[in-house]
């Protein structure tokens, strides 16, 4: 598990911003998330850390799940989700989880990341709010996994990640009831 949370502090908000010269804490929300590298940078590094951060979720799931089964694929997935939330090497300071959840999802359950990511992109398309639709996918996830099948501990682990997921998304949530929160491509 110290490995998968080790391989999700690995931020890619945070490391391909500052390839090119920015400093992403010091940008838009500050947040080292997919949406603030989006309003920083454009499209091209958003799409570049999704595949990084997903690809983080996706590979500490499947290992674990080859080396001991699929709740201990569950378990590395949360410590992944865990470690981009509050990752090492960036002195704690982390993303939402969303899409480090989805790597997880993609591996684990694959046809219930082929059910939230349709639901996911149209509600941003509506809504311009990736924090909404983030909410509502965290929200359904273990649900959605136990639908598929999932029992036990992978649905404790399941549980935990979208729990951590809505936490980190706090703030959002208070915007949200407020009505400050910003769209996906307007300046923080």
């Amino acid at each position: 598990m110290c490995a998968a949370y080790l391989v999700g502090s690995i931020d890619f908000g945070v490391i391909l911003p500052k390839l090119a010269g920015v400093d992403i804490y010091s940008v838009g929300s500050g947040n080292p998330g997919a949406t603030n590298v989006l309003r920083a940078m454009g499209r091209g590094a958003a799409a570049l850390v999704v595949f990084g951060d997903v690809a983080k979720g996706f590979c500490a799931a499947l290992a674990g799940d080859l080396v001991g089964g699929e709740a201990v694929g569950f378990a590395a997935g949360f410590f992944a989700v865990a470690g981009h939330c509050f990752p090492l090497w960036h002195r704690f300071r982390g993303g939402r989880g969303v899409a480090t959840t989805g790597g997880m999802t993609l591996w684990l359950e694959w046809p219930v990341a082929a059910v939230l990511l349709p639901v996911w992109v149209g509600l941003v398309s509506l809504t311009k709010r990736a924090s909404l639709a983030s909410l509502l996918c965290a929200v359904v996830l273990t649900p959605c996994f136990a639908a598929f099948g999932a029992r036990g501990w992978s649905l404790v682990w399941a549980g935990a990640a979208s729990a951590l997921v809505l936490v980190r998304h706090l703030p959002n949530i208070r915007r949200l009831i407020s009505g400050s929160e910003h769209g996906i491509e307007e300046a923080a």
